[in-house]
């Protein structure tokens, strides 16, 4: 057995290099291949961080009368975060509002003396409350109506703002799910698309041997031993594929990086590309290694069963 495999070993390596032109282009051919599926997660990870990014955006904003007690506000705060779709709650007291107040029109005089022409703070506390999921913000506004009896004349809250924001609301649920399902259909797409072009090619290269695949069936050589060498062959490819594709990633990201950190804000492609190296070389190294394998074994299959 360990003497049947230094042979298929060396025929992939005799092969390789024997079908030079051959090689160089199924080595193209998956670089692309796997510069394409490497793009992908690229793209998901950039699409993941922008949703995000619109996400932590998105909150509820309850907001409660002058005369409301601190006592009653943080009860019903210590309530909203005991809740499993409760992410964060954050509470902005009548102080903390003021002064927010007045920073966003420090510009605008006219209104900071209106402001201080009254003998009290107009603005009452409020609690910024934020989901784990875009979903679930209607059941945390419904939770707050049946907890707090909105309506009722001894209800502490004033306004609960999601019931203005919720077309908004639903628009970022919409987009979201329609991009998590655009992105798994187009990367299924490219991917078919991509190993249907890299097994023709392959075919095409083992087209040459043909005549030294009947050969060996008539030697009686067994099925395993035939393929062996064109897998390790097409494992070659693969390896060899997979390391020009990290390699051209390398400078292609650290010039899209600052581009991808200023446009969408959480991620940058560079630094994404060198936190999470390992994870990109098992997938493309390795996605090249099993998409070789698996071509040539297709492709030498033909000529087993003919």
């Amino acid at each position: 057995m360990w003497t049947n495999f230094k042979r298929v070993i060396k025929s992939g390596f005799v092969n390789f290099w024997r079908n030079s032109f051959v090689s160089l282009a199924s080595i193209l051919v998956m670089t692309v291949t796997l510069f394409v599926i490497g793009s992908l997660l690229f793209l998901g990870a950039t699409l993941d961080a922008s949703l995000q990014q619109l996400q932590s955006k998105v909150d509820v904003n309850v907001y409660f009368v002058t005369d409301a007690a601190e006592a009653d506000i943080l009860d019903l705060k210590a309530r909203i975060e005991a809740l499993p779709e409760v992410a964060t709650v954050e509470y902005v007291s009548r102080d903390q509002a003021l002064e927010r107040f007045r920073e966003r029109h420090e510009n605008d005089q006219l209104t900071l003396q209106a402001l201080d022409e009254l003998e009290e703070n107009p603005l009452g506390a409020s609690l910024n409350i934020r989901a784990k999921e875009t979903s679930q913000y209607e059941g945390i506004a419904k939770f707050l109506q049946a907890e707090t009896a909105l309506g009722a004349e001894t209800s502490i809250i004033d306004n609960v703002n999601y019931f203005q924001n919720k077309s908004a609301i639903d628009k970022l649920g919409n987009i979201m799910n329609a991009a998590e399902n655009f992105g798994f259909a187009l990367t299924v797409t490219l991917i078919v698309a991509t190993v249907i072009i890299t097994f023709n090619t392959i075919r095409l290269a083992i087209y040459s041997a043909r005549e030294e695949i009947a050969v060996m069936r008539l030697v009686g050589a067994s099925n395993m031993y035939i393929r062996g060498p064109f897998m390790f062959e097409g494992m070659m490819y693969g390896f060899i594929a997979g390391v020009i594709t990290l390699v051209i990633f390398y400078p292609l990201t650290w010039w899209l990086g600052p581009f991808t950190e200023s446009f969408f804000g959480d991620i940058n492609l560079f630094r994404y590309y060198i936190g999470e190296f390992l994870y990109m070389f098992a997938v493309v190294v390795g996605g090249g290694i099993v998409l070789g394998a698996l071509s040539s074994y297709l492709a030498v299959r033909k000529y087993l069963n003919a």
